[in-house]
């Protein structure tokens, strides 16, 4: 098989503003920055914000095309989850909050019963599950 449950996993993401994006995935959420590139004003060239935890095999990757950006369309389903198999802590979804993200309800009632689900400033939903998760 050409890939493994060892393989890396990248989640690019179209971004409005990346400033506003670093601010709610590193300094909300807790996230480094791996990798950043800034492009020129050319068609095809885009600033690039690539965040995520070093001991991970993912990273979240944001980009921007000042001449032809890309708006983001995500809907209230486009999740992205993080399972804490434990109580979400108030002061991290406050932090979250600080940082441009919202607060909302699920359409989904598993994710209001079984987490806190939080909008970055592009629209995309982060949910923080109390539930542990195995492939096992």
């Amino acid at each position: 098989m050409p890939f493994s449950g060892q393989s890396h996993i990248r989640i690019a993401r179209p971004s409005r503003d990346l400033a506003a994006a670093e601010r709610f995935w590193v300094e909300g959420l807790g996230l480094g920055v791996l990798y950043r590139a800034e492009g020129g004003g050319a068609p095809g060239e885009h600033d690039l914000l690539m965040v995520g935890r070093p001991d991970a095999s993912w990273h979240l990757e944001l980009v921007h095309e000042a001449s032809a950006p890309v708006l983001p369309r995500p809907t209230e389903e486009d999740l992205l989850v993080i399972y804490l198999d434990g109580e979400v802590p108030e002061e991290l979804v406050a932090r979250l909050e600080g940082h441009g993200g919202k607060r909302v309800q699920s359409p989904n009632p598993y994710w209001n019963e079984w987490g806190v689900t939080v909008e970055d400033p592009d629209g995309y939903r982060l949910v923080l599950s109390t539930r542990a998760w195995t492939n096992g």
